[in-house]
């Protein structure tokens, strides 16, 4: 919940404004308050005003986006900071190090989709059932329907199987 203005007014910004120097729409503002990502005052008005810190905790917010952190990941990050602080430099360097090993998997996992889609191509089968790309031994499902992420031992027991 929005708080009341408390910093001069001069040194705040509208939600348009937020919106112009961030690049992101007023409804991802607005999504992201709403999530606890970034934070508003009201004025007399109850209109939403924005430290201009809030630039910085978006940069971060969409920086972490393009790089598929998910959204609840980027609070917690960003909760780590103490009340009214901007992000900097050494704060994006202690975020990135949590997600790089993330994202070091995610790209791992992308990689043996890739050297595995070969073996679908044509193939003609697409079983939900015996798929070894989307549902390998049928073992995902006790997990409900649905594709599922496959684990790095999925590789292994594919090229077993094209032996």
């Amino acid at each position: 919940m929005p708080s009341k203005d408390v910093t001069a007014p001069e040194r705040l910004l509208s939600v348009g404004q937020m919106a112009a120097r961030s690049g992101v729409a007023v409804t991802a503002l607005h999504f992201y308050e709403s999530k606890g990502l970034i934070h508003s005052t009201r004025n007399n008005g109850n209109q939403r005003r924005f430290e201009r810190a809030m630039l910085r905790r978006v940069a971060v917010i969409k920086m972490a986006q393009r790089l598929g952190v998910p959204l609840a990941q980027v609070a917690e990050a960003l909760d780590t900071l103490p009340k009214g602080h901007t992000p900097t430099a050494e704060d994006w360097q202690r975020f990135s190090a949590r997600w790089r090993e993330d994202l070091t998997q995610r790209i791992e996992e992308l990689m043996m989709l890739r050297d595995q889609l070969d073996g679908c191509i044509g193939c003609g089968c697409m079983s939900l059932k015996e798929c070894p790309l989307r549902n390998h031994r049928d073992r995902l499902a006790d997990e409900g329907p649905g594709p599922h992420p496959l684990g790095p031992d999925a590789q292994a027991t594919t090229a077993k199987r094209r032996r």
